[in-house]
């Protein structure tokens, strides 16, 4: 059973940046895809990066690609996400997931449904 656990959400102005942490754990062997999602009220569960943890091949969304960067630390069994220029659309709930048996298609689509675990999520607020 793998366990994941976020952090890093805050409240921030538009055009500042954040860093989310995902800290995985109980793997036996590798853990496949790990995935960045969001969302906000009253919207859908929607994919924002992923990165499979076989080659670090890196996908991202339309609507984040340019400004929010994933990447992982294999030593600390952790996987960030970089956000820069945000702004207050990117406000939702972000949530980190992961699959043994996924990988990281390069359109930028990703769904929930692919993702078995899951962790808590972390609140991210941009705000003036």
């Amino acid at each position: 059973q793998v366990h994941l656990v976020e952090s890093g959400g805050d409240v921030v102005q538009p055009g500042g940046s954040l860093r989310l942490s995902c800290e995985a754990s109980g793997a036996t062997s590798n853990y496949g895809a790990i995935a960045w999602f969001r969302q906000a009220p009253g919207k859908e569960r929607e994919g924002v990066s992923c990165i499979s943890t076989s080659d670090d091949m890196t996908s991202y969304a339309d609507s984040v690609k340019g400004r929010f960067t994933i990447s992982r630390n294999n030593a600390k069994n952790t996987v960030y996400l970089q956000m820069n220029s945000l702004k207050a659309d990117d406000t939702a709930v972000y949530y980190c997931a992961q699959d043994v048996d996924y990988y990281c298609p390069d359109n930028g689509y990703f769904a929930p449904l692919d993702f078995r675990s899951w962790g808590q999520g972390t609140q991210v607020t941009v705000s003036s």
